[in-house]
């Protein structure tokens, strides 16, 4: 087995997820990454109580609930990992095993060379970052973004609850990504309004090879132009149904180490870059509940909070 993978793996498992002698863990994983799951595996056996490898049949969209049996075994873990292919972040599977105390570590669409290159980052500087924006966001009322490709949006957030996501989840019911590296919100339902050029990369989809131009009317993605990956995040939405189209998300990215490669997971922790989401946002504390979320990168963008430039052109100004 790759040995760079094995030291990621164990990264994840004691510096991360502060695994325990005395805990339990379960790894669920699916066909397109059992690489991945396995390598946690081998190496949890060593540092845990009791570790439990289950691999499922890859969902067809982030937000997609597992089977009821591995919904219903995430409640009876201490730490749960989930190297899949599909995200299973915003399920009420997980929310329910975070709720009863489970720490649960999502890994949507990792692949073996964001594990190894983002689970090597100082963790004091992502941590450090993350907090000092996140308490920047808390006094704030509305969110801007600009960009040089037409990007102008607003997004009315008062009030709102800030999540900072650090990669980091050593407490009963701290839940997030593996790695990590954000900070994000959910902006209120039905008030943002203005245009989205996504021009890094969209889950689902990966790199864009030319941008996708979204005109957002009272917190919905009303029109999609673009070209052939324009059309595939219009069928994308029109699968799932009207809310999938809902903004659900503001997120800055914080995690020096990440790149664009075009899997979500690692391109929305890029810093420098800030995404927008569309669907659900329940786990965010929004009300907006769908099996799809789905997030679109924006490189290079000018953030203002309440008129004032945080970030301009991807230059962190404070």
């Amino acid at each position: 087995m790759n040995k760079n993978l094995i030291k990621a793996s164990a990264i994840a498992l004691k510096e991360c997820m502060g695994l325990q002698k005395d805990e339990t863990l379960l790894i669920i994983s699916d066909e397109q990454k059992k690489e991945i799951g396995y390598s946690l595996f081998e190496v949890s056996k060593k540092l845990c109580k009791e570790a439990v490898y289950v691999e499922m049949k890859s969902r067809q969209i982030n937000g997609e609930e597992p089977p009821e049996a591995i919904a219903e075994m995430m409640k009876r873990f201490d730490v749960v990992l989930c190297p899949t292919a599909k995200s299973l972040t915003h399920t009420n599977a997980r929310r329910e095993a975070v709720k009863l105390g489970a720490r649960v570590g999502t890994m949507p669409g990792i692949s073996k060379q964001t594990m190894i290159r983002c689970l090597n980052a100082n963790y004091k500087k992502i941590i450090d970052l993350t907090f000092k924006l996140t308490e920047i966001l808390r006094n704030t009322a509305e969110i801007k973004v600009t960009s040089k490709l037409g990007t102008d949006i607003t997004m009315p957030m008062k009030d709102r609850k800030i999540i900072p996501s650090t990669g980091v989840l050593k407490n009963p019911g701290e839940s997030g990504n593996l790695p990590s590296g954000e900070v994000y919100l959910a902006p209120w339902e039905g008030q943002s309004n203005g245009k989205i050029v996504i021009d890094g990369s969209m889950a689902g989809i990966g790199l864009l090879k030319s941008p996708i131009t979204i005109q957002v009317v009272d917190g919905y993605a009303e029109k999609i132009t673009g070209k052939s990956e324009a059309k595939k995040l219009v069928k994308m939405f029109d699968k799932v149904g009207r809310d999938s189209r809902a903004v659900a998300e503001f997120g800055i990215g914080t995690n020096y180490k990440a790149k664009i490669i075009g899997q979500i997971l690692e391109d929305e922790k890029v810093f420098g870059t800030i995404h927008i989401a569309f669907g659900n946002n329940v786990s965010m504390g929004g009300n907006i509940s769908v099996p799809s979320h789905l997030d679109g990168l924006i490189k290079k963008p000018t953030v203002f909070l309440d008129g004032v430039v945080i970030m301009d052109e991807g230059r962190l100004l404070v």
